[in-house]
């Protein structure tokens, strides 16, 4: 998928799509895999991820949006991924199956090294 047609879809006011779009624009690496997954599975995925954030004080964006996007949906999803420039964030995308739409997104910070 081409970076614009990505920036394209991160336009749904989240906070984490708009930080993912600005970090897309600013040249940060990314990636949309082929193929797709059941989104029951990710969201019980994710909400375990969510649950784990918030016992350790990770940094998260919209992460528990995203469940509730998740399990809301009721069809596979294909994933992506956007790192920002300094490798500060990574943003995860929940794509409709044929990558025409954003279903979800969430940030995940990383720590200072």
């Amino acid at each position: 998928m081409e970076r614009e047609a990505l920036a394209g879809l991160l336009t749904d006011g989240t906070r984490a799509a708009s930080a993912a779009r600005a970090a897309l624009l600013e040249g940060g690496a990314y990636t949309v895999w082929d193929g797709s997954a059941p989104c029951e599975e990710l969201a019980g995925i994710y909400a375990r991820r969510l649950r784990h954030t918030r016992r350790t004080g990770q940094r998260t964006l919209d992460l528990r949006r995203a469940v509730e996007r998740l399990r809301r949906h009721g069809a596979p999803v294909r994933l992506g991924q956007v790192d920002a420039v300094d490798r500060s964030w990574t943003y995860l995308l929940f794509l409709e199956e044929d990558g025409e739409s954003l279903v979800a997104c969430t940030g995940v910070g990383r720590p200072a090294r």
